[in-house]
């Protein structure tokens, strides 16, 4: 991951998306894809062909095991995945291994057990993904990231360029905020976030 890790997280099941950010600076690219393993990993390993030459690194949302065939530098996981020890186990020390959390308790134990980083959401009501819980806000976001010191925390969940002042937070992921606009997206979110 070199020298500092990632401040923007595109979630993206889309290839033109990871075109469009691959070796723009402060980015990961996390692929995430509803559908079969076959097609995560179709994506996965044309996004690492794209994104590895670029120095951009690349995350598999939830598939531990499409991470691990396609290539993938890490996996990001969430409360319903496979335990964060466990994918530790699995994927190596090497591996960047994110957890999904929404309190100091839920983030300290994922430090403990092995995450690179933390997603903490969702930040704000969102309608990119359905069952969430209710948004935490900025004040619960803050509290967590407050909770790891030494961890990257990325904010999710509603993100907007405009919302990004609001949070106290070493960065931030995002899913629709990237379609029509990759590039242009990334550029607003590290001008909020300086």
């Amino acid at each position: 991951m070199g020298t500092s890790f990632p401040r923007i997280h595109v979630i993206t099941d889309t290839i033109d998306v990871v075109r469009g950010v691959a070796g723009l600076a402060d980015v990961a690219v996390q692929i995430r894809v509803k559908s079969t393993d076959a097609a995560a990993y179709a994506l996965v390993v044309e996004a690492v062909a794209i994104c590895r030459p670029a120095g951009t690194p690349v995350l598999v949302n939830d598939r531990v095991g499409v991470a691990l065939a396609a290539g993938a530098d890490g996996v990001h996981v969430g409360a319903d995945d496979l335990p964060v020890d466990a994918v530790r186990r699995v994927l190596g020390p090497g591996a960047v291994v994110g957890a999904t959390c929404r309190s100091a308790a839920d983030a300290r134990a994922a430090v403990a057990a092995g995450a690179s980083y933390l997603g903490v959401g969702p930040a704000f009501a969102t309608s990119t993904k359905d069952g969430l819980p209710p948004p935490l806000g900025p004040a619960a976001v803050a509290a967590v990231a407050e909770a790891v010191p030494g961890t990257p925390v990325l904010a999710i969940g509603g993100i907007t360029a405009e919302r990004v002042p609001q949070l106290a937070v070493h960065g931030v992921a995002a899913v629709s905020a990237f379609r029509a606009d990759p590039k242009g997206a990334v550029a607003e979110f590290l001008a909020a976030l300086r």
